[in-house]
């Protein structure tokens, strides 16, 4: 009995301590549940919630306003307009068909754009899809009045570019446009910004160039969707950094009167301030539009520039390079100064030819200039005198002066594909043509023939150091964002002094003399008067066979084989303030052609405005009178697009 009680006590005791065991392990195990549910909740809870607000969230972009551009003076050259848009949600359409009939009744609709919104909707049914661009306020009230019969349509609003200058500025601005996928393809690590359907992008110009920092940055903002992809509610947003605004040193009203000057030629001009290199205008004509191209330009008119002879597409001041003819008769000139092989005084005899290696070379004047000093030479264009120096000057000499006056360099401003021009070398040729250069290649270098190529930009920036002996450098943007970009007073040439002065005084007498080729674009106001130089580069060589039967007038031939006409100058001759280039493609003399155009041109930039007719001599001043007239109203373009009247 006894030891039966002792069994059953032993027993218990085994069974107590089991139990403590089991109930330790169990109060363990509740224990770790409880500090994991509490690391799963609390410590990690962020982290398991974002992760499952991923499936319900979705973060979209917002387009940042566009950098606006000003002129020198703060008028708007590309601004952000409201631009009025139609939109479609095909979930919300019901019969689509029906919708679209009835607005098409209200509305002149582009079925291309249609038709891609239509297939887009049917990927995205909860998306807005855009089947209409740029409307005017009128398709927008028509719209909304009929809203309850055009179930899932509905207008929006938003920014679009504007150049409310039209065509003046279409050549330095460029324009932006819907990106495309080619576009895309030439970035190497895009913007997250250009993956928006039809985002506006630089496609030329400075709109181009510094897309970068008219582009802005994108904004965000949270958007809470359904399983379905319907958006139900925004959540939270973050407005974008919108671009940087741009000021350039262009001055809007006389880019417009250059403009205006030039008409329908296929020409370019350019004036600069020949203290801070400003460029105060740089045209080019025929031009274009612009907001043509804003939301993408038709096929129709988009042929129909890229087939102009006139090419009104090219920006003619930058990108295009010509002989600088006669132009360039100043750096020869004083390429020979600096190496002391001429003086002022010394002279040549040009009988109207002269022979230079067994090959008869011809001067523009058939019948001879006679003796011929430096001065005369610039004044009347001798081209006998500079055949004279070829063989004692030599191109290395020619090219390396070239270079120091801003020719053969490509300059830094910031629009595509700036010409560098071409200045040769014996070097050069040989690289280029496997050719020994030979004293006939120096011969037509002298005059700017041959080889030389010229931009109307690069002709002006050597205009503005012939007139100051400084390094001027072109400059096209004024500030950035409010931070003025002018590096202080160019350094000097190194140039003498005495030298530029002999050039100098050749340039005003080829303005100013009675003999000079440039006599009838002459200014009589002292404070306004001219240095420049004439200029006429051949398109096609004149044939021996040609030269013998009586070469034909330059206006006979057909236009595209007619010689360019150039004129360089600079302003007051006195106390120099401006440099101008003017290149008329195929105007067959640059006295004829080019040198009226700069004349009016440079006494514009220097009264900044219309001149007084007794700037001019008094056997002009009827005529001058009648263009004042034609020209006074001439007004930017401003047909524009959107609340600007524009059509879908």
């Amino acid at each position: 009995m006894r030891r039966q009680r002792q069994e059953i006590e032993a027993t218990q005791k085994l069974l107590t301590r089991r139990t403590a065991v089991l109930g330790g392990l169990q109060l363990a195990f509740v224990g770790g549940l409880a500090a994991r549910m509490h690391q799963l909740q609390l410590d990690q809870g962020q982290d398991y919630r974002l992760l499952a607000e991923e499936n319900r969230i979705n973060i979209q972009l917002i387009a940042p306003e566009r950098g606006e551009v000003f002129d020198r003076e703060g008028v708007a050259l590309a601004s952000n307009v409201p631009s009025y848009r139609i939109v479609f949600v095909r979930e919300n359409a019901g019969d689509v068909d029906l919708v679209f009939n009835r607005l098409r009744e209200l509305v002149e609709l582009d079925e291309d754009m249609v038709q891609d919104a239509l297939k887009d909707s049917k990927a995205a049914p909860f998306h807005k899809v855009t089947v209409a661009e740029n409307v005017s306020w009128e398709v927008v009230s028509r719209v909304s009045v009929n809203a309850p019969a055009l179930p899932g349509i509905q207008p929006e609003v938003g920014l679009t570019r504007y150049y409310p200058r039209g065509s003046d500025f279409a050549h330095v601005l460029g324009y932006v446009g819907p990106i495309s996928d080619f576009d895309l393809s030439k970035i190497e690590n895009p913007d997250q910004l250009l993956s928006i359907p039809r985002f506006q992008f630089g496609k030329s110009g400075i709109e181009s160039n510094l897309e970068d920092n008219l582009r802005g940055q994108a904004g965000t903002k949270q958007v809470e969707v359904n399983a379905s992809g319907r958006v139900m509610r925004e959540l939270s947003r973050v407005e974008g950094i919108s671009g940087t605004d741009l000021q350039l040193t262009l001055d809007s009203n006389l880019q417009n009167y250059v403009q205006a000057r030039l008409g329908e030629e296929s020409a370019s001009a350019v004036v600069m301030d020949v203290e801070t290199g400003d460029i105060l205008a740089m045209t080019s004509a025929p031009t274009y539009d612009p907001n043509l191209f804003v939301q993408g330009i038709s096929s129709r008119n988009y042929n129909a520039l890229l087939h102009d002879d006139h090419r009104p597409l090219v920006p003619k001041a930058i990108q295009g390079s010509y002989p600088p003819g006669s132009t360039f008769k100043m750096i020869t000139a004083l390429a020979a100064l600096e190496e002391g092989m001429i003086g002022p005084e010394d002279t040549v005899w040009c009988p109207g030819y002269t022979e230079i290696a067994g090959r008869r070379v011809h001067c523009w004047k058939r019948a001879g200039h006679g003796h011929v000093n430096l001065k005369m030479s610039l004044e009347q264009s001798c081209d006998i005198f500079y055949y004279d120096l070829a063989a004692k000057v030599g191109i290395e000499r020619i090219s390396d002066m070239a270079r120091r006056f801003g020719l053969g360099v490509q300059h830094d401003i910031p629009v595509p594909s700036v010409s560098k021009g071409l200045m040769p070398t014996k070097d050069w040729k040989f690289q280029t043509h496997k050719e020994d250069w030979m004293v006939g290649d120096t011969v037509n270098a002298t005059i700017g023939q041959g080889f030389l190529l010229a931009s109307p930009l690069q002709l002006t920036v050597m205009t503005s150091r012939l007139a100051t002996g400084r390094e001027i450098k072109p400059r096209l943007v004024k500030s950035i964002d409010g931070r003025d970009t002018y590096d202080g007073p160019a350094p000097s040439l190194g140039v003498s002094e005495a030298n530029l002065s002999k050039i100098r005084n050749g340039m005003y007498a080829v303005v100013n003399s009675r003999k000079g080729t440039a006599y009838r674009s002459r200014v009589i106001d002292d404070g306004a008067r001219i240095a420049g130089k004439t200029g006429t580069s051949q398109v096609f060589s004149i044939t021996a066979a040609e030269r013998a039967s009586g070469v034909r007038k330059c206006a006979d031939l057909p236009w595209n084989r007619r010689d360019h006409a150039l004129f360089v100058n600079f302003a007051p001759y006195d106390n120099p303030k401006i440099a101008v280039t003017v290149v008329v493609e195929h105007g067959c003399g640059g006295s004829s052609a080019a040198a009226p155009i700069a004349r009016d041109i440079t006494l514009q930039a220097l009264y900044k405005g219309a001149p007084p007719l007794e700037a001019y001599p008094q056997r002009y001043r009827d005529g001058i009178a009648e263009q004042q007239e034609r020209l006074k109203d001439v007004q930017p373009m401003v047909q524009g697009v959107g609340t600007h009247g524009g059509k879908v």
